[in-house]
């Protein structure tokens, strides 16, 4: 099941149902199961809190992802800061809806156990990625 929550923020997410849907076939796709999935849309501010309290890290970011995932069953947090993907959205010129999607799409990916610490990992990431927003834009 996929929940949502909103921290520190008067943002309001369109399209629950769909995205729910969504995440629910990329789950399936990579061969795995969508567990239980808290996806929590904050500020920067919040996000650095957590950042700083959990990973010791002094740093905004867009998205951070607890994984609480059991053999083929994904589970997990995944914090969002609204106001990184407002910048992102900016800074790379696309939708804010297009970035908010990869964003989460990203932290599922992490779920299934894809990474983004080499360059190698970086472009698969980016392709399921992009693959994936095209299947969204289909649903």
């Amino acid at each position: 099941m996929v929940s949502y929550f909103f921290e520190n923020t008067d943002f309001k997410l369109k399209n629950k149902i769909k995205i729910r849907n969504w995440l629910k076939f990329v789950a399936e796709s990579e061969i795995f199961t969508l567990g239980d999935i808290s996806i929590i849309f904050c500020s920067d501010n919040y996000i650095l809190d957590i950042n700083q309290r959990f990973l010791q890290h002094d740093y905004f970011t867009d998205i951070i992802t607890f994984d609480y995932s059991e053999g083929r069953r994904i589970s997990g947090d995944l914090f969002i800061s609204v106001d990184s993907v407002r910048e992102n959205a900016v800074e790379y010129g696309t939708e804010f809806s297009d970035e908010l999607h990869r964003v989460i799409v990203h932290g599922i990916l992490h779920l299934i156990g894809y990474d983004d610490h080499t360059d190698e990992e970086i472009k698969e990431m980016r392709a399921k990625e992009n693959y994936y927003l095209s299947v969204f834009d289909l649903m």
